[in-house]
Parts: C-alpha cells; structure tokens; sequence
C-alpha cells in the first residue's frame, strides 16, 4: 500500500493543495547548477529533489523544494527561465520491489510517467549523486582523493 502526501509542515489535503516541480532550463557548461541553487538559497528555499537532464535538445534541472511561492520567486528574480508540473509525492517502504509495484500499477492504468526522482527524506543529512565529466578534477575538489 502506498500514502500519497504533499511534503509540506501542515497538514495538507490534496483535494486543494498542490506540489511543484520546476524545471529550469541552463546552457550545457560548468556553473548552470550552482547558479539555480544559488538563486533559491539567497530566498532560502530548501531543495527536497533535484536532477539534471541534458538530453532532449534543452538542457534542465529539475527541482522540487518545500515552498513553491518562494522558489517560482526566487526562479524569476534570477532570470532564469523554467516551467512547471504538478507532482504527486509517494511514501513507500525502502526496500527491493516498491517502486516496481508502483510504476506497475499506473502502466496498467496506462498512466507514462514523465519524470520521477527520489526525494531526500526530510533529516539533516542528505545524500547527493554526481556525475561529472571530470572525476578526478571533481574528487580534488571535493576533497575525496
């Protein structure tokens, strides 16, 4: 069984509240990333999931942060051109099989997902995966030589 939720602090009924993604197109160069997360830090907008995408002719990050206000704001205030889609945000069990189960269900439904990513649970730690197209460079950088 799966919970559909929208991550806010409030209790939220999905009946009228909605979640965003936003995916804001960048240049295929060094600093596009960093100059989206910048903008949304400077409005102290959280980021709850982000990946890129450079296939498809038009490069993107695609965001979801725990305030769509402050980041559609802080998105234009930069100048940065974006788009947005409603999402439906799914807890379920970390273990092998739930998300075949899930994708399952709406392929029968014939539902085609457009974009899924995993959110980071909502602790003060999270995990990022990178990949670059300088791994060593990147690794001195980071300091994991």
């Amino acid at each position: 069984m799966f919970s559909y939720k929208v991550l806010t602090a409030r209790t939220i009924n999905l009946k009228w509240m909605s979640y965003k993604q936003f995916d804001v197109y960048v240049q295929d160069r060094p600093g596009e990333v960093s100059r989206v997360a910048e903008a949304l830090a400077r409005n102290a907008v959280n980021i709850r999931g982000i990946a890129t995408d450079v296939g498809g002719g038009k490069p993107r990050v695609h965001i979801i942060t725990d305030d769509d206000n402050s980041a559609r704001s802080a998105l234009k205030g930069a100048q940065l051109e974006f788009a947005e889609h409603e999402v439906i945000v799914i807890s379920m069990a970390d273990k092998p099989g739930e998300l075949a189960k899930l994708t399952k269900k709406l392929a029968r439904g014939g539902v085609n997902i457009n974009s899924l990513f995993m959110l980071g649970p909502m602790t003060p730690l999270e995990e990022v995966a990178i990949t670059v197209d300088r791994m060593d460079e990147a690794k001195r950088l980071l300091d994991f030589s």
